[in-house]
């Protein structure tokens, strides 16, 4: 592998370990992105492979909810397959266009932490950053109606 010169400068008692480091950060975040990536196509195919086994097996779609809960009172099985396709929705329009809902997954995240619920927080922060980051804003941004 052929090492990619740095453009940042080198310290000034001339060592080298800065732009070494930046490059091995760099690779690892690549390397992480292209795994990440891989694990959730797998999954995402996996996921529809089971789908369509879900299906398959009982019929109809109108048997899932009962066929995974066949000695619950059907009308309980009913609320939580209704409760658990609203989520789904809502995360999906979500996940469609993140940049919209910037302000309202740190909204839900910091509500999260403050109950409690750290663990449930970090997820939507970290889905947050990585469909939704910051936008660096340009000095000139808040200039707009001066004439400019």
């Amino acid at each position: 592998m052929s090492h990619i010169p740095a453009t940042t400068p080198t310290p000034a008692d001339g060592s080298s370990e800065g732009p070494v480091l930046e490059d091995a950060a760099f690779e690892t975040m690549r390397t992480d992105a292209v795994l990440a990536g891989r694990a959730m196509s797998s999954g995402q195919f996996l996921a529809g492979l089971i789908a369509n086994a879900e299906l398959d097996t009982v019929g109809r779609p109108d048997r899932l909810a009962r066929d995974m809960w066949p000695d619950v009172d059907p009308v309980v099985v009913q609320e939580i397959w209704d409760r658990a396709l609203a989520v789904g929705l809502h995360a999906g329009r979500r996940s469609a266009s993140p940049r919209l809902y910037r302000d309202e997954m740190d909204r839900v995240a910091g509500q999260l932490a403050e109950a409690g619920f750290h663990a449930m927080a970090g997820l939507v922060s970290r889905s947050r950053r990585l469909v939704a980051p910051e936008v660096a804003s340009h000095p000139a941004d808040g200039e707009a109606g001066h004439g400019h």
